[in-house]
């Protein structure tokens, strides 16, 4: 706790802070045009089109829109230029250098033409702006995006082009065929040089180097948050006019604190004064001292197929961090670690003083085309290494879109939220029908998440404040943030499932069953497990894993909705996943077969999910029951990690690697080393994803019984076998050999196989599984571009003669034979059985019961 905190803080709300600096950025260039309407002043003067040099005379129109929405500003809103004939270009005559381009759109009805039948391109000075944009779209995405906050009606789209010496700033509008194109008011801004363009060098996230941000390269602004603090509004900021967003409608892990400043913020040479006002610097978003058990994670969602350069701003405010390593913290950007060990002190001069740095990602397609995709931020204390305080803060945080190696920065049209599907009719009375399969959300749980402890630190104020509660939430809440997590009342989950109905199941588990629901007038679809009260997996799992998801959130996770525990009751209710588990699609169910870049791409997502358990939380959280049945699909198969139930925290002590715990887990996925020790790591969930691989591969269950030959019972040793020997071609799943590069299929037995090792140690953390990983996708994109399509069988196409084997590069460890033994484990309501696993039997001879959390084949 800290020394320094004294009650009257708690009834401070902001310090106002001084600076030594000069007066902020003055620019060189400086438009504002109010498109279609007249000059005006309002906060500032715009000027108005007609008739100006900056346009041709002819080719458009103007008009106003049929209303206008009171909650938002009269200029530029209440005019447009329309063109629907032909292209139609702006020009500016500027001095050389970066210029902020800002467009404004209010999607509206313009002269009878309706704002859903407005689609156009936008380019500048050789620059694809948008592409077949649609404003109407944009709003109605972003509108449903900000969740809590009022429907978006108006779009500002911020763009930064350099202007070399001799050109002017051209802005050419041309509408789609059959459409027509609008603007309601263009602003240009000069900004400095070495701002953005020359700035500091940018760290590469994920691979070892990337574009650079030279003249030849636009930006777009996709995020501009001042963490921690309330919006800052185009005139209060350095000169550039640039607006400061809340980050509270981003924030998903964790709310964190925000300390009371009372520090003058001092600008440097490295950080001038127009870098960020003083109000980024003097807020931020802090985890508190005594926080253990959890990010600050901020969810992002952004285009696809483009480099995207974070800048992250950080001033230390906090008195009592005075000196190198007292508080070191990890910064995370889309399951990638950016920063092992930040350390302001030694960014910067001390307390009060400003930095910023540059983090370069690239988001790749999911499935070849492009969409939104989220891309997350996230911070924690490194506990491991810092000396004295276990903290972490953001005050700033800035997001821009690189243009391609082409100059195109469009992207494609957001797609609206789907439908949801329709409940189904009322069972008729008699003979009930049984559904058919559709997700097994099994039972996630997680491991049990402590409650955040905030005494003492009076001197933090909460951003977010909780509601009250009302009547029907007065039971227990496991000490859940407000509005993280949706206590459902018994006869809500009753309605939702038409008491329970049996044609309602989608599927069982260890828990209980699961059922299909739907909430809110029958407007969303959900996964609805009870507890099954003979069930092994009791109220400690029920409250475990309420406790774990409803502080994590994350796309390759599967999000707890809410809870019940009214008259005995214990019921979860999880997203709905409509495709079902990914084991579904290998060979159980009559779905087809999934093409082999869609399993590499679910095997990516999934391995996302697990890294981000192993280090989302300040503390890993061991899933311990990885399996094909617990990674789920949505609607666009996009992977979900599912069933917790199981999961375990990582050890806290510095310097150990394992907790000791009661070997739990599911036959063919369970590590041998975590067998035989009784020691749960994070390479036990490695091991587990090995097997997974090895099944998406094949399509076949981990374990045989019977009807195989011996050295075929289980999956994960004949395929280490195979792979030994080179002949791992020869076990793929045959609906896709043909479709699988050679080269990929190399690298994807490679990271299997290092993931199986026996020993932890030798495996693989997840993070570079996901790159190995998302390499041999690159590998499978680049035969694929080059020859159209992969052809041929596995070893006779692709260039391949029909007797060339395939060649691994296999050490000796990774192909040893290792002792076959046996063990019991239990069956739920069975008796028990034998099973066969590899690895060594215990030196002391004894025996370890092994749960299997979901029914097994039978024999």
């Amino acid at each position: 706790m800290f020394a320094f905190l004294l009650p009257l803080f708690s009834f401070l709300l902001f310090s106002t802070t001084t600076t030594t600096s000069a007066q902020p950025y003055k620019p060189t260039d400086y438009f504002l045009l109010n498109c279609g309407g007249a000059t005006t002043t309002s906060n500032r003067k715009w000027d108005t089109d007609e008739r100006s040099k900056f346009m041709p005379s002819t080719t458009s129109f103007t008009s106003t829109p049929n209303k206008r929405d009171p909650s938002i500003p009269e200029i530029p809103y209440s005019s447009a230029r329309i063109f629907n004939t032909s292209s139609f270009t702006y020009t500016f005559r500027v001095t050389s250098g970066p210029k902020f381009l800002r467009l404004y759109f209010y999607p509206a009805t313009y002269s009878g033409h309706q704002a859903n039948q407005s689609f156009f391109s936008v380019s500048s000075n050789g620059y694809s702006l948008l592409s077949n944009f649609s404003a109407f779209l944009t709003a109605s995405y972003l509108g449903t995006q900000l969740v809590g906050s009022p429907p978006v009606p108006n779009i500002i789209k911020e763009f930064i082009i350099y202007v070399k010496p001799t050109q002017s700033l051209n802005v050419t509008f041309t509408p789609s065929p059959n459409s027509y194109a609008f603007i309601n008011g263009i602003e240009i801004v000069s900004l400095p040089e070495n701002l953005y363009y020359k700035s500091k060098d940018l760290n590469y996230v994920g691979q070892t180097s990337g574009p650079m941000i030279t003249e030849d390269t636009s930006l777009e602004n996709i995020y501009r948050l001042n963490v921690g603090g309330s919006q800052i509004s185009s005139k209060d900021d350095t000169g550039m006019y640039r607006s400061w967003d809340q980050d509270d409608r981003y924030l998903l892990s964790a709310i964190g604190l925000t300390p009371v400043n009372m520090t003058p913020i001092v600008y440097t040479a490295d950080t001038p004064n127009y870098t960020a006002p003083e109000l980024v610097y003097a807020t931020q978003r802090s985890m508190g001292n005594q926080s253990e058990l959890y990010n600050l994670t901020w969810l992002l969602p952004v285009d696809s197929g483009f480099y995207y350069n974070f800048r992250l701003h950080f001033c230390n405010i906090i008195p009592q961090y005075t000196r190198q390593g007292a508080v070191l913290f990890r910064i995370f950007i889309n399951n990638h670690t950016a920063e092992e060990r930040a350390d302001l002190f030694y960014w910067t001069q001390g307390t009060g003083y400003p930095v910023f740095k540059d983090y370069v990602i690239f988001v790749n397609d999911f499935d070849g085309s492009r969409r939104k995709q989220d891309l997350w931020l996230a911070i924690g204390p490194n506990r491991d290494k810092s000396e004295q305080y276990h903290d972490a803060f953001l005050n700033g945080l800035e997001v821009f879109k690189l243009s391609l190696f082409n100059g195109s920065l469009a992207g494609p049209n957001p797609e609206l939220q789907p439908t949801p599907p329709s409940p189904p009719p009322p069972s008729p009375t008699g003979k009930k029908k049984t559904p058919p399969y559709a997700a097994i959300i099994g039972g996630i749980g997680g491991a049990l998440v402590l409650m955040l402890s905030v005494l003492g630190f009076i001197v933090f104020r909460r951003v977010k404040h909780s509601g009250d509660k009302s009547d029907e939430q007065k039971s227990k809440d496991f000490g859940l943030p407000s509005g993280r997590c949706r206590r459902f009342t018994i006869q809500e989950v009753k309605d939702a499932t038409r008491e329970f109905d049996e044609t309602r199941v989608i599927g069982r588990g260890g828990f209980g069953m699961v059922y299909i629901g739907y909430i809110d007038n029958d407007t969303t679809a959900v996964a609805i497990k009870r507890l099954n009260a003979l069930s092994k997996q009791g109220f400690h799992e029920f409250q475990t894993e309420i406790g774990l998801l409803s502080k994590l959130r994350h796309v390759q996770l599967v999000s707890l909705i809410g809870y019940c525990d009214d008259e005995g009751e214990m019921v979860l209710v999880y997203d709905y996943m409509s495709n079902g588990t990914l084991q579904d699609h290998l060979y159980k169910g009559k779905n087809p077969h999934l093409p082999w870049k869609r399993r590499l791409e679910i095997c990516i997502g999934a391995a996302k999910g697990l890294h981000y358990l192993h280090t989302g939380a300040n503390r890993a959280i061991i899933h311990r029951d990885v399996k094909s049945t617990n990674i789920l699909l949505d609607e666009n198969f996009v992977a979900k990690v599912a069933d917790f139930g199981l999961s375990k925290l990582g050890p806290k002590e510095k310097g150990v690697d394992y907790v000791n715990t009661t070997v739990k887990g599911t036959l063919g996925y369970l590590d041998p080393e975590y067998y035989k020790y009784q020691q749960l790591t994070e390479k036990s969930d490695v091991y587990s994803f090995g097997a997974v691989l090895l099944e998406v591969l094949c399509s076949r269950p981990v374990i045989i019984n019977r009807g195989v030959p011996d050295e075929e019972m289980n999956l994960a040793e004949w395929g280490r076998k195979n792979y030994g020997k080179g002949t791992l071609h020869e076990i793929v799943d045959k609906r896709i050999s043909d479709e699988i590069a050679p080269n990929c299929l190399m690298k994807f037995g490679e990271v299997a196989n290092s993931c199986l090792r026996m020993k932890g140690s030798k495996r693989p953390k997840m993070d570079e599984v996901v790159w190995r990983l998302e390499f041999a996708l690159q590998l499978q994109e680049a035969v694929e571009k080059m020859d159209g399509e992969v052809s041929g069988d596995m070893k006779g196409g692709s260039g391949m003669s029909g007797n060339q084997e395939f060649m691994f590069p296999v050490k000796e460890e990774d192909v040893s034979v290792v002792e076959e033994y046996e063990y019991n484990y239990e069956l739920e309501g069975t008796s028990t059985g034998v099973g066969i696993q590899h690895g060594l039997t215990s030196t002391d001879g004894s025996s370890h019961e092994v749960f299997v959390s979901e029914t097994v084949l039978p024999r």
